[in-house]
């Protein structure tokens, strides 16, 4: 589930817009969904972080980010 927009949520003012929101159904997450709901940037070092953090937690790892 990645953005296909990425620059959008790079807009100033600090909140994610609406368009780039989205809600997970399944057992399908990615990396960068996990760097975004981290409140991360999308960079090589956050994704690899987030690679590991989905291989030991599993679709629980976005879960665990989000209220």
């Amino acid at each position: 589930m990645s953005t296909s927009r990425p620059e959008a949520s790079r807009r100033s003012g600090g909140c994610t817009p609406d368009e780039v929101l989205h809600a997970r159904t399944g057992d399908d997450v990615s990396p960068e969904d996990v760097v975004l709901a981290a409140g991360r940037d999308v960079t090589p070092q956050n994704l690899e972080w987030a690679k590991r953090k989905i291989e030991k937690e599993g679709p629980a790892a976005l879960d665990k980010l989000l209220p």
